[in-house]
């Protein structure tokens, strides 16, 4: 008996070459090329999601550390002073209030110096 290629095999197809449209060349229509380049794609998209997580945290420090030094503190003084000081606000947090409230930021600079100046 011989498998015959209909409705569902084509119906299968027909969401992975809607998913390639607009691909270059040949990676559109033809079933291999298709698939290789769904592959590749998929792969990359996975490993985007993740970065993704790494960039946001690299934006964050590099706001803080603006604001910081504005205040005139390192990065990494104002991190240490923070821990210190028992703060427990995360960088995203953080680097808003460093874009959209100054006050409270510069409030936590002054913690932090203070709590430089404390013996502990």
């Amino acid at each position: 008996m011989r498998v015959k290629s209909v409705v569902y095999t084509r119906q299968r197809k027909k969401k992975w070459f809607r998913r390639a449209k607009g691909a270059y060349a040949t990676k559109k229509n033809r079933w291999r090329m298709v698939i290789q380049h769904l592959d590749k794609s998929m792969k990359a998209m996975y490993r985007g999601r993740k970065d993704k997580k790494g960039d946001f945290r690299s934006v964050w420090i590099q706001r803080i550390n603006a604001a910081a030094r504005l205040n005139g503190l390192s990065y990494s003084r104002f991190m240490s002073g923070l821990k210190k000081a028992g703060v427990t606000l995360d960088r995203k947090i953080l680097a808003d209030m460093a874009m959209n409230d100054q006050g409270a930021f510069q409030q936590l600079t002054e913690l932090v110096r203070t709590q430089a100046t404390t013996p502990s």
